[in-house]
């Protein structure tokens, strides 16, 4: 029996923030995501949903549809990017009530962290699809296989061969927030202090930064790697840009804690900064990843939130 256009979107609506969290691990994008689950849309208004014996698993399936193509085109544009990639980060205020935003509701996951979302990047189009609808939301290989347009023991190959990867990548277990809180306090103070000793011990033997400006906003237009040279570029930034470099909003970036940085004009004594969110990955107690991201395209939809007294150069509160 067919249904009124409000009754179907109703329904529609009741698997919004599940289809969201899909799109959003396959495509490490907003505007991919709400692409595709309009899209989604679009496409079960248009056909008989009496047809349809489980809504939830069709439109996952149709939304896994979608981003694989926009991951297949991802990996031709992916070519041109100006320096590394990063996700568009999803960042709320630190001590905000809980959000019910549809993407603010899917990175409460361990699985849509930064350094998780990286992990699934490396992948083929074709493995991130059949390892994230299996392994995060149960669907079926059968199903699995009709997305990738492949027999269901190849789309079982793909979730197995992304499985192997996935484990060899090794992405750190997320910090407590007061752990992450603790750490960041003692690195910026250790970088006013201009102790490059001090920041170099507290950053993981294995560090890596990785700055995404892409070719719009100055940031590392290569892979920082190691403790020392990550300590030095940081010290230079000091120099550079003054104390402000240290002081930012405290916010959560994909649920992990980091700083909004705020636009900092050019003066005769400093040069300019643009806005950017950073954020850090934790390992053994130490940090083992910065992750600037400062293209202005991927935050369009970070707002402003008030930010601290310069005499804070974490900006971070006190637990």
């Amino acid at each position: 029996m067919n249904v009124s256009d409000d009754a179907l979107a109703q329904r529609f609506a009741t698997h919004r923030d599940h289809l969201m969290g899909v799109a959003y691990r396959l495509t490490g994008t907003r505007a991919d995501a709400e692409d595709a689950l309009q899209d989604a849309w679009l496409r079960l208004s248009a056909v008989d949903e009496s047809e349809i014996r489980d809504l939830r698993a069709w439109l996952t399936t149709v939304v896994g549809r979608l981003c694989l193509d926009r991951l297949r085109s991802a990996t031709a544009r992916r070519e041109s990017y100006v320096g590394p990639w990063l996700p568009e980060p999803v960042v709320t205020p630190l001590g905000a009530p809980t959000s019910e935003d549809p993407l603010e509701v899917a990175v409460r996951d361990d699985g849509v962290r930064l350094a998780a979302l990286l992990v699934l990047d490396r992948l083929s189009p074709e493995q991130r699809v059949a390892l994230v609808l299996h392994d995060a939301f149960d669907l079926p290989f059968a199903d699995i296989a009709a997305t990738l347009g492949c027999t269901e023991a190849t789309a079982r190959q793909h979730a197995t061969r992304a499985r192997r990867a996935v484990a060899k990548a090794d992405p750190p277990p997320r910090a407590t927030l007061d752990d992450q809180r603790a750490l960041i306090e003692r690195f910026t103070a250790a970088l006013a202090a201009g102790d490059l000793s001090e920041v170099v011990s507290l950053l993981h033997p294995t560090a890596v930064l990785v700055g995404d400006g892409g070719g719009k906003a100055r940031t590392s237009r290569q892979l920082i790697l190691g403790p020392d040279k990550i300590g030095r570029f940081f010290l230079g930034l000091l120099r550079q840009y003054g104390p402000l470099v240290l002081t930012g909003a405290p916010v959560l970036v994909n649920g992990d804690l980091g700083m909004l940085l705020p636009d900092v004009a050019a003066s005769d004594l400093t040069r300019g900064r643009a806005r950017r969110v950073t954020t850090f990955s934790v390992r053994d107690g130490r940090i083992a990843a910065v992750y600037d991201i400062v293209n202005p395209d991927k935050l369009t939809a970070v707002p402003d939130f008030p930010q601290p007294e310069p005499h804070d150069p974490a900006g971070l509160p006190r637990p």
